[in-house]
């Protein structure tokens, strides 16, 4: 597979590997203290470029990163969502981030759920969790429509230092739920 022409699409939205052009949307997203409250907390432009990158690198290496999320209605980079396992992470995440003016709208849960499609289908991971902070009630929400359930706390690991709590599922419980 040739990351570059991978893609998933919904009906109102583009996921796709990160590209050089989603950097500047990726820079307001991190800037945003709204979207990065409960997300590590606002980041300079530096440090976002490290996470960028990172992302890219985990495309590169692996074959699989958080997706950029790209409006169909705009063209507009609006998020990122998608498998995510650094080393030491407590599990096979799927997570996600949407820009704040995007909360509300559906788009997460849209896009979460083509994300949990390709990392039970053609990543066959067996479960995936959701590292979420235990004040994000936007996404223990989400979690739970997604129909994972709160299995445990943990602590990431350097640089996060972050208790969260874990939401998941396996994927027999997502293919017997699925939307």
């Amino acid at each position: 597979m040739a990351v570059m022409a991978f893609h998933l699409d919904t009906p109102r939205l583009l996921l796709r590997p990160p590209v050089r052009e989603d950097f500047e949307g990726w820079v307001l997203m991190a800037a945003d203290p709204v979207t990065m409250a409960t997300l590590g907390g606002v980041q300079p432009r530096s440090v976002a470029w490290r996470a960028f990158v990172q992302m890219a690198g985990s495309w590169s290496l692996y074959g699989f990163g958080m997706f950029s999320v790209i409006e169909r209605a705009t063209g507009r980079w609006i998020g990122r969502v998608g498998p995510w396992r650094p080393d030491g992470w407590p599990g096979n995440e799927v997570g996600w981030g949407l820009i704040s003016d995007r909360h509300g709208l559906g788009y997460a849960t849209e896009a979460a759920t083509a994300a949990i499609d390709w990392v039970v289908d053609v990543l066959q991971w067996p479960e995936f969790i959701h590292c979420i902070d235990p004040s994000n009630e936007r996404s223990v929400a989400l979690a739970r429509r997604l129909g994972s359930t709160c299995l445990r706390q943990a602590d990431l690991p350097a640089p996060h230092v972050q208790q969260v709590d874990i939401y998941g599922q396996s994927a027999a419980d997502w293919r017997r739920r699925r939307p």
